[in-house]
């Protein structure tokens, strides 16, 4: 089985060797440890790890933006590792996407169940997203096939199933998604206008 890949970003090189360590003994490979958020941001941006577990007070830039950043772009998950417990930092991490949130003392035992916890509430968001843009091509689709179905049956002076059928057909024949087929008709209609 492949090994969880982690970054750790942290402006102290003593808790980043600490950290580095009890993620080893958890089994966890560690592919990379900067000092601060925009370090954090371009390694991730390289490595694309599975996480990344980042200290909030860094230079550059801090580690709820770095966390915003990585969460927009969709490039892992971020558990925020800090000794700050305050309501406004918890707040702006949730705003941030984070989903994870350890505060400083933790132990390695600490660590496994924000790990595990955060790859699986990524995943659940990645698979989420992807059903959103499944369910937008969808209708988009269904748009275009519609108001191509309508150009047919007024050109044509056809039914409307005969024109959908000719757009399955037109579509199966060119090896070409109905969409495009759908988008072709309405372009070929708009141009002759």
């Amino acid at each position: 089985m492949e090994r969880t890949r982690i970054i750790i970003a942290d402006d102290e090189s003593i808790v980043r060797a600490d950290l580095k360590e009890m993620l080893t003994n958890l089994g966890y490979l560690v592919v990379g440890d900067v000092g601060d958020g925009q370090s954090a941001v371009n390694l991730a941006r390289e490595l694309k790890p599975d996480v990344v577990l980042m200290d909030i007070r860094m230079p550059n830039l801090d580690g709820i933006e770095a966390a915003k950043i990585l969460t927009e772009e969709q490039i892992a998950p971020v558990v925020l590792l800090t000794a700050y417990g305050q309501k406004e930092l918890i707040d702006r991490a949730k705003e941030a996407g984070v989903v994870g949130y350890l505060v400083k003392p933790f132990r390695e035992t600490d660590l496994l169940p924000a790990i595990e916890v955060a790859l699986s509430r990524f995943k659940e968001f990645q698979s989420v997203r992807q059903e959103v843009a499944d369910l937008q091509n969808a209708l988009e689709t269904r748009k275009l096939v519609e108001r191509a179905k309508g150009i047919l049956m007024d050109s044509q002076g056809i039914e409307e199933n005969e024109a959908f059928r000719k757009i399955q057909k037109m579509s199966m024949n060119t090896r070409k998604p109905m969409k495009e087929v759908a988008e072709a008709i309405i372009l070929a209609h708009e141009a002759a206008s």
